[in-house]
């Protein structure tokens, strides 16, 4: 069970002004955790963990933090949904799954803060219970979605 609302808008509002309030800057980007070497912060159950992490970048000296949210978009579960229709392996459940996220349009489910440190980049993640059901469908979809069938490969046919 997540320690965060189905919708994360009023925690990302007020980490846009804590921010600020401490004097430091925001970049808008995505730091790829898998991708580079960074920390994960954990705050376990404390939803308000995030502020520790501003203010340790802050005394660490760090002169902006990364900042990233996603919100559900109509037209991206609609996609979505006709990807999982379309696929040839899709439970019925994912299904109901996918009619069921429509409740969260619009709403915020995910943001993410990052502050580099000595060749490390430190993240902070939050994410609505929901989100992780989308990016289960999500994941679900490219599987089903690249399954090319009886398709030609371009050089045999040559």
């Amino acid at each position: 069970m997540s320690p965060y609302p189905d919708d994360l808008t009023a925690m990302k509002d007020d980490m846009i002004a804590f921010i600020e309030g401490q004097g430091m800057r925001r970049f808008f980007g995505f730091v790829e955790a898998e991708e580079i070497p960074s920390i994960l912060w954990e705050s376990g159950p404390n939803p308000d963990g995030w502020k520790d992490f501003v203010e340790l970048a802050k005394s660490s000296g760090a002169p902006f933090l990364t900042m990233h949210s996603w919100a559900l978009d109509r037209e991206e579960l609609d996609r979505l949904t006709q990807r999982l229709t379309d696929g040839e392996y899709t439970a019925e459940e994912d299904l109901e799954e996918a009619r069921w996220l429509k409740t969260y349009i619009g709403k915020t489910g995910f943001v993410q803060l990052g502050w580099a440190y000595q060749g490390c980049v430190f993240v902070y993640e939050a994410g609505a219970e929901w989100y992780d059901h989308y990016q289960r469908l999500r994941e679900l979809a490219d599987e089903v979605g690249g399954f090319m069938i009886d398709e030609p490969d371009q050089d045999e046919e040559r």
